[in-house]
């Protein structure tokens, strides 16, 4: 009989491990999601009280939902440093989806904002220690032949849970309270303690399909020889081949393309003025973004395997520049042609700028796998995520300053940036292994 095994890696090229440790990931990612949507209601709630220090309501809520991504990306490379000496990455995992769990049960205890603040910055340490490990888990559990596809794989999982865990969290609150049985007795719960205990569940879900599902793969542990704990955040070129490191390159152009995506997130209430628009419809264009990457990342990572790496992440940095840059002019289309109130441009080019990330991430993550030493993986690929992390926390503060100089401002610089990740990416980047085939009248990008 056919080890069923065996089947799913053939049919999806994926390693079956990397679709449980995709799960796992799912799970998280619903849950933290939640968090997002349930933080800013429940601070503007009067669950919440204590003094801000001078600081006002909406400071204190873009502080407490950005810290998560400022504390963890920083500590990135030094846990996947350290889970490439230890050899092991599995403990890492089960060791943040621990601490996401406990602060997830604590939220239903803040009274304060300070304690929001530690409790996401507790969430953030959590981060840096699933982040980084389990894309190297991900980049040691497969091969050459077959890294893009699982590398798709494992980013389209976790941003499906991304996307259902806003969608449910506002029902979630507004349902409450809830009343449950507990043995003879009842316990009364408000929405909001409902959706803190519903995050801390999916990281106990996570925590249990890791312990039972993952295995740390046989690798020989990495000591660095003489290299430094920081020797994966070089910037110049080891080789002398060219200006870059590649792989700081790749964590470039991954910085530039995360603050093109987050800079429309702080932008809802002038979107909605300009375009005459609700707040559902602004949520759909923001998740446009990523209904894109969960539809295209698995069938991109697993073409890069076959026709290279190089020339996705070239073509995706290169649609970076128009689709960020057409977001900010979509007011004065709409005006010019007469399309007042039409907000589905708007979505197309939120949609459009998602399948430009998709032809980048995976495939950047791909690439920088093929680069790693072996027993690497955790302080290489940190480069990318933590990259991406500051990205995606500093995108909300830069359009938050430029949108005073005019609404187009915020995507002009990102698409600027976006620019110079192309170029970035065209003379200082180059494939680690050869395409195995051609690519139809586009040719092999060296």
């Amino acid at each position: 009989m056919r080890n069923p095994v065996t089947a799913v890696q053939n049919a999806l090229g994926v390693n079956p491990q990397v679709l449980a440790l995709a799960l796992a990931r799912m799970s998280e990612s619903v849950g933290n999601s939640f968090l997002i949507v349930v933080l800013p209601l429940f601070i503007a709630s009067d669950f919440v009280t204590g003094g801000t220090f001078g600081l006002t309501e909406v400071f204190i809520t873009g502080l407490v939902l950005s810290i998560f991504g400022f504390v963890n990306s920083p500590l990135q490379p030094f846990t996947g440093r350290l889970s490439d000496r230890t050899g092991r990455r599995k403990v890492f995992v089960l060791f943040g989806l621990a601490l996401i769990a406990v602060a997830g049960v604590g939220y239903a205890f803040a009274a304060t904002y300070w304690h929001l603040i530690g409790l996401r910055v507790l969430q953030g340490i959590a981060g840096a220690f699933i982040i980084p490990t389990t894309v190297a888990l991900v980049n040691d559990l497969a091969t050459d032949e077959n890294r893009g596809g699982n590398m798709g794989t494992y980013n389209t999982f976790r941003l499906v849970g991304f996307g259902v865990g806003p969608i449910a969290a506002g029902g979630v609150v507004a349902a409450g309270p809830f009343t449950v049985p507990l043995g003879a007795t009842t316990v009364a719960l408000t929405g909001f303690d409902a959706a803190f205990y519903f995050a801390a569940s999916t990281a106990v879900l996570a925590f249990l399909l890791v312990l039972t599902l993952i295995r740390d793969p046989d690798i020989d542990p990495d000591d660095g020889g003489d290299e430094s704990f920081l020797a994966a955040l070089a910037i110049r070129d080891r080789d002398g081949g060219q200006l870059l490191d590649p792989v700081f390159a790749l964590g470039v152009v991954s910085f530039f393309m995360a603050v093109g995506i987050a800079v429309f997130a702080t932008l809802g209430d002038i979107v909605n003025t300009e375009l005459d628009q609700g707040p559902d419809m602004f949520g759909l264009q923001f998740a446009a973004f990523v209904l894109a990457q969960i539809f295209l990342q698995a069938p991109i990572g697993r073409a890069t395997d076959y026709y290279g790496r190089k020339a996705f992440i070239l073509v995706g940095t290169v649609l970076l520049v128009p689709t960020t840059l057409v977001q900010g002019l979509v007011p004065a289309y709409a005006l010019g042609f007469g399309l007042i109130g039409d907000p589905w441009v708007m979505f197309l080019a939120r949609f459009l700028q998602g399948v430009a990330g998709a032809m980048v991430f995976a495939p950047a993550l791909a690439l920088a796998g093929d680069i790693a030493r072996e027993g690497a993986s955790g302080s290489t690929l940190s480069v990318l995520t933590m990259a991406f992390g500051f990205g995606v926390a500093a995108g909300p503060l830069l359009s938050g300053f430029l949108v005073a100089w005019g609404f187009v401002v915020p995507f002009a610089f990102a698409a600027a940036l976006a620019a110079i990740g192309a170029i970035t990416v065209a003379t200082q980047v180059n494939e680690v292994n050869a395409p195995r085939r051609a690519i139809p009248f586009v040719g092999y990008v060296t």
